[in-house]
């Protein structure tokens, strides 16, 4: 049995007692029942992925950065020049993206993986390097990758995120780096929901109106060449995804079978998270989606795996931004569960 075939068996659904324990308890805390809103139903759902109530607290937390290169950037789906992808990771390594600014105020460990970055990264602190080839084919014209490629680029995110949780981290974020990336996500989107290019795609990094049609018709394009079968999720990722999809959904499935919850970022996670669900629909009990992007298609992939996002800042940066601002919010959930006073330890009247 594959390391994917052990971790798909290794996840299961929410203990169903866990998460009613967690529910009474709400019921009985000294505060108005509901009062707390979405917080009460992610602790619910914390307790029953946990298997106990109250669930372990949150924390440390980690994100893993999957990093790499596109062949559909060859088709002008954005004016960033692929060389960008390696130098970001330099940056993060270096401390100075934006998600290390948010990484060091919540104390959250940045780990940094090359799943397919097209050039040659030095050693570093903090980088784990786990190339399966350096950037996918132009999915345009052909398939991104094999199928044996996909599922190593899957095994990778198996691997990291079993790291991460034996070194001791109780919450895990997605991050992600690859120029041209928001292409192959819509791609991805369009297969496993039946929306068309149009309504998936968005602007990614800002292109004017020229290039979003332009990017549109790609899609369209790939679409149309590959016929992706949402039910061989495999063959779907193999076909217009990417390499750090493809680490993601891995993540995203380690994560799950290691019963511990991981916060979603942005379009990528939210496409990376179809390819998981497809293989596994249990997974979506270890994932909470941190926040709903600006790009279209983020939000018609949330609403097909029926997740709910946290927050709603209208970023579309990536990295594992808005998946760490979120944080908090799963934080203080399930403590609440732990450190808040019932009715009657507080000696609180009870509504009548």
């Amino acid at each position: 049995m594959s390391l994917l075939e052990r971790t798909i068996a290794a996840v299961g659904p929410l203990d169903p007692a866990a998460s009613a324990a967690a529910a009474e308890r709400q019921r009985r805390l000294a505060k108005p029942p509901g009062s707390l809103g979405r917080l009460e139903v992610v602790s619910i759902q914390l307790a029953g992925l946990a298997g106990q109530c109250p669930p372990p607290l949150v924390e440390p937390v980690a994100t893993a950065i999957f990093a790499a290169d596109h062949g559909v950037h060859a088709q002008r789906v954005t004016p960033w020049p692929q060389e960008v992808t390696a130098q970001m990771v330099l940056n993060f390594l270096a401390g100075g993206a934006v998600v290390n600014a948010f990484a060091r105020q919540l104390g959250a460990t940045v780990r940094v993986v090359d799943v397919g970055v097209a050039g040659v990264l030095p050693a570093a602190d903090g980088l784990a390097i786990r190339k399966v080839r350096p950037g996918t084919a132009d999915l345009a014209v052909e398939p991104a990758m094999s199928r044996a490629e996909a599922i190593q680029a899957i095994e990778v995110g198996i691997g990291i995120a079993a790291e991460l949780v034996g070194e001791g981290h109780r919450g895990l974020v997605t991050g992600d780096m690859g120029i041209a990336n928001t292409t192959a996500s819509a791609a991805l989107i369009a297969a496993f929901t039946g929306r068309q290019a149009e309504a998936v795609t968005g602007r990614g990094t800002g292109v004017d109106d020229i290039t979003l049609r332009h990017k549109v018709e790609v899609v369209d394009r790939a679409l149309a060449l590959h016929r992706p079968d949402p039910a061989d999720p495999i063959g779907v990722l193999a076909a217009v995804g990417g390499l750090e999809h493809a680490a993601l959904a891995g993540y995203l499935l380690g994560a799950a079978a290691a019963r511990v919850p991981v916060v979603l970022d942005g379009v990528i996670a939210g496409a990376a998270a179809l390819v998981a669900a497809a293989l596994c629909p249990d997974v979506l009990g270890a994932c909470i989606a941190g926040h709903r992007s600006a790009e279209p298609g983020h939000a018609i992939a949330l609403s097909h795996l029926t997740l709910r996002p946290l927050v709603d800042l209208e970023l579309r940066l990536g990295e594992g931004t808005g998946g760490l601002l979120a944080v908090p919010l799963v934080q203080c959930a399930v403590r609440v569960l732990h450190e808040v006073a019932t009715f009657d330890s507080a000696g609180v009247s009870e509504k009548g």
